[in-house]
């Protein structure tokens, strides 16, 4: 752990304080919702080739992008269509059992219910809003995740949200951190970054900040690695 104190904590979304829901809850969710009929075992395949294409926005990353998606894989937090693009490309890829559902399965992906928080999030952003330390959440994405915030009551401990898709730019360029500090008015040494990639979340380094890498575990394996940013404030 980090030998230092900070002014503020800058937080990344997908892994670090909320989790998207299993792939197969996420398949299976949809196929009830929309009447789709798939026999057990098939939706327990489709649904592995699905994690192996890395499809679920916030789950497993593809284990290989293809070579006619790469660039469309490198640059899907630019913008909204960019990134749904990407994801559906990658489902068709499965396929699953019906087109449609590619685009069905990408608008599951985003409502509040497929997404938890780990169950240190909240503590943490209520004890850091108790300590009067402002917080910004900095996160590589295709849409807006605000709702996923309130709806689990986490939004009232949010000082700002800096958005790949809404700035143009993405980590680990230092400009988006470098944004995420302005917008508390705080230099970058005096801001933590925390986050679960060592290379999107680490780039924050480049500019400066100190950073507190976390794993992308399932939420109930892994209770309290957020709990030591409380020990880093002052």
């Amino acid at each position: 752990m980090l030998g230092v104190m900070v002014k503020g904590v800058v937080f990344d979304f997908s892994g670090t304080l909320f989790r998207i829901e299993s792939t197969a809850r996420w398949l299976n969710g949809v196929l009830e919702r929309t009447g789709t009929v798939l026999p057990g075992a098939d939706a327990e395949e489709c649904a592995a080739r699905l994690e192996g294409l890395g499809a679920l926005p916030g789950g497993p990353p593809p284990r290989e992008v293809p070579p006619a998606l790469a660039r469309l894989w490198r640059e899907r937090d630019l913008g909204a269509g960019q990134h749904r693009a990407a994801y559906t490309a990658l489902t068709r890829l499965a396929p699953p059992p019906a087109p449609a559902l590619a685009d069905v399965l990408y608008d599951r992906h985003r409502e509040p219910d497929a997404w938890q928080p780990y169950p240190d999030t909240l503590p943490v952003l209520r004890g850091l809003e108790g300590r009067g330390v402002p917080v910004p959440v900095v996160s590589n994405i295709g849409w807006d995740p605000r709702p996923v915030f309130r709806h689990h009551g986490a939004d009232p401990f949010v000082d700002a949200y800096v958005l790949s898709f809404e700035h143009g730019m993405q980590k680990p360029s230092p400009s988006i951190f470098r944004h995420a500090c302005a917008t508390l008015g705080l230099d970058p040494a005096d801001v933590l970054m925390v986050g679960d990639d060592p290379v999107a979340d680490a780039g924050a380094a480049e500019l400066g900040c100190p950073v507190h890498l976390v794993d992308h575990l399932p939420a109930d394996r892994r209770p309290d690695a957020l709990l030591p940013v409380l020990g880093l404030v002052g």
